[in-house]
């Protein structure tokens, strides 16, 4: 037999998946990374932690699997958009004000970068915006690299690669500096399509106008000089050294990385669905849910659209431009709302006496209140703006807040499951915003393939499905995005011959959810109510815009 090994890291855990070449999960596990907060904004994380957990990850995969190493052909790594500095010998240098050596990620989730973001986008009218949705934002590298040169500028002189954390671990796994058209496309400005072209996918003027013309001195050999398309081998494979701390056999081919929305991506929006022909791309989103949730589809012609990242070139899926939609706080929001509710020691208290989770918890409660009525309509007069950490797409605006209308005295599990129910709603009319924006500019999404965190707890689907009026496809196989990580593995190793031919090879549809025409009417009336809560706060700044208490 012959496997293939996916490796993710999202924002809170590592995880190593080995599957058949046919895309058959045998065996995967799990590990927590740590993460640091040191002050409001500042997310902070170890790529020696992370590589700890990866080599933990993948040995006990291997083990639980009964596999021998030679018999895994070919490995993939994705992970979330974080930025790494490593010195030349590839050793931590400190993102952290205190200069604490281990803590040499800045999370993608970082926001110490907001006033370099403002800096960066007063110079819109440059060609970079084109394909960025018009507007750099707060989570791509840009800001945060200048923020390093300004208020660290020690690590920035000692850096000698800064890399996309996918693009690290590919790194740490040969050796190689390789980056990722993906990684860099995304979140580094690199312009891929102008690469194929023939000219240089960095621009210069770009680069020099944000005051960061020293990468251009040098060749971009700190944020990469060698970009490669996804699942390309990478010289060498697997190194000596990484082997042996993976449990590995040296010179496994190691494909180029990708993000870890896009393994999910991949994982998902290429399957073969029932009753339909060839792959129609323009009806299709693949919405991967976790801590955040990204919205990606991908259509022959670029698209610009205003709020939505892209249109990216060969990003995701090779030969096709990637628009990407977002939401920058959606698992993270869910639970931020339920551990700050009055009710919610109590809660976790029962859950844990019924030995399950707290949402299977609040899932019964909502149909225990509704009492065989739709379970949508307990929310009526209690209404969410989900901006917590600011809107991604289509609103492109990290300043935005959270806000909740419809609050009663009270504060019982009745009342946070309410609460839960509401949250979850208005992260659903998120998503038809940005399948609304991404529809006005010529897709014409009606069915979402879902994978990750929140798809798999039922309440958010069947929300989602009414909120949008799209059906909703969950994968055959749960773990998509660890299936997207794998599906690089094969095309490197040869298995597969491209990133589409592994995905229509070993991606297939699993269950279907239709959504309710009984809800559609309710669920219109609070998309309204959605989007004047925004208009709402934009009034409220307007009413204190300049006003300030008076000097004690």
């Amino acid at each position: 037999m012959s496997y293939l090994l996916g490796i993710d890291v999202g924002t809170g855990s590592a995880r190593a998946g080995l599957f058949t070449t046919e895309g058959a999960l045998v065996a995967h596990h799990s590990r927590e990374i740590r993460i640091w907060r040191p002050e409001p904004g500042f997310v902070e994380q170890s790529s020696e932690n992370i590589w700890a957990a990866i080599c933990e990850c993948v040995r006990e995969a291997v083990r639980k699997a009964g596999v021998r190493p030679g018999e895994i052909i070919g490995l993939g790594f994705d992970a979330t958009c974080s930025l790494v500095a490593v010195d030349a010998a590839g050793e931590p240098v400190s993102v952290a004000r205190d200069g604490e050596a281990a803590r040499n990620v800045i999370v993608w989730m970082d926001h110490r970068a907001l006033a370099e973001t403002e800096e960066v986008n007063s110079l819109r009218g440059h060609p970079v915006y084109d394909y960025v949705g018009g507007r750099i934002s707060p989570e791509m590298q840009t800001p945060k690299l200048l923020w390093l040169k300004r208020h660290l500028p020690g690590t920035w002189k000692r850096t000698a690669h800064f890399f996309d954390l996918p693009d690290y671990l590919t790194y740490r796994a040969t050796g190689v500096t390789t980056r990722s058209i993906c990684s860099m496309t995304c979140k580094w400005t690199y312009l891929a399509h102008e690469k194929a072209g023939g000219r240089s996918g960095w621009s210069e003027t770009f680069f020099e106008g944000v005051g960061l013309g020293d990468l251009v001195a040098e060749g971009y050999a700190r944020i990469g000089a060698d970009v490669q398309p996804m699942g390309s081998p990478i010289d060498g494979g697997l190194s000596e050294r990484a082997a042996a701390e993976l449990g590995l056999v040296p010179g496994t081919p190691v494909g180029v990385s990708i993000i870890d929305a896009h393994a999910g991506g991949i994982g998902t929006i290429g399957m073969k669905l029932p009753g339909a022909g060839d792959t129609d791309f323009d009806t299709r989103l693949a919405l991967i849910g976790g801590t955040s949730s990204c919205h990606m589809a991908v259509s022959r012609s670029g698209r610009q659209i205003p709020g939505v990242w892209g249109p990216y070139w060969s990003s995701m899926v090779p030969g096709f431009w990637l628009n990407e939609g977002g939401q920058s706080a959606t698992g993270a929001l869910v639970d931020h709302v339920i551990s700050n509710h009055g009710a919610a020691a109590e809660a976790r208290e029962m859950a844990k006496t019924q030995g399950i989770s707290i949402y299977e918890l609040l899932n019964a409660r909502l149909d225990e209140l509704a009492e065989n009525a739709e379970v949508a309509g307990l929310t009526r007069e209690l209404h969410v703006c989900p901006y917590f950490h600011g809107n991604r797409s289509p609103r492109a605006n990290p300043s935005l807040v959270g806000m909740i209308s419809g609050l009663h005295l009270s504060a019982g599990i009745d009342d946070l499951a309410r609460l839960y129910l509401a949250t979850i709603q208005a992260i659903a009319y998120g998503t038809r915003h940005i399948i609304e924006a991404m529809n006005s500019a010529g897709y014409r999404i009606d069915t979402l393939i879902c994978c990750g965190g929140g798809t798999k707890n039922p309440v958010f689907l069947q929300q989602h499905a009414d909120a949008t009026g799209c059906r909703i496809v969950l994968p055959q196989e749960p773990e998509a995005v660890l299936l997207g990580a794998a599906m690089l593995g094969a095309v490197a190793a040869g298995q597969a011959g491209t990133i589409e031919e592994a995905m229509a090879s070993m991606s297939a549809p699993g269950r279907i959810i239709e959504p309710s025409r009984q809800v559609k009417p309710y669920h219109d009336a609070k998309y309204r109510v959605f989007h004047r809560l925004y208009e709402d706060q934009m009034a409220y700044r307007a009413l204190m815009d300049g006003a300030s208490p008076e000097p004690s």
